[in-house]
């Protein structure tokens, strides 16, 4: 079986959300960006902290890996992918591309 893409738009976990697929979504930001906005079924895992919580993440299910613009979570799906999460997705864009093109009403931070 091949990998999963590396990056995916925010159109595209909108499409999965919608219909129930599979998936988890893990939110690599800091506590204090989590409280100003987020996905409410989000896991919950500062990027710092990822490499001593691994065990927290599934890996029966594709993996959609968020931050605020999208640097932070591709770190974090390098980091799943070298210990064999291979489902593991960038969020393109990050929380905030799911602001301003999904959930017009979500707060935004700088």
């Amino acid at each position: 079986m091949e990998p999963a893409p590396f990056d995916m738009d925010v159109e595209d976990l909108a499409r999965l959300r919608a219909t129930g697929s599979p998936h988890r979504v893990l939110d690599v930001r800091e506590p204090w960006e989590t409280e100003i906005c987020g996905l409410p079924d989000a896991l919950l895992i500062p990027l710092g902290m990822l490499p001593g919580r691994l065990s927290e993440v599934p890996d029966d299910v594709p993996v959609i890996v968020l931050c605020h613009h999208g640097a932070r979570s591709a770190r974090a799906v390098g980091l799943l992918r070298s210990r064999g999460f291979d489902g593991a997705v960038n969020l393109k864009g990050g929380i905030d591309a799911w602001a301003t093109r999904i959930d017009t009403t979500m707060a935004r931070y700088d």
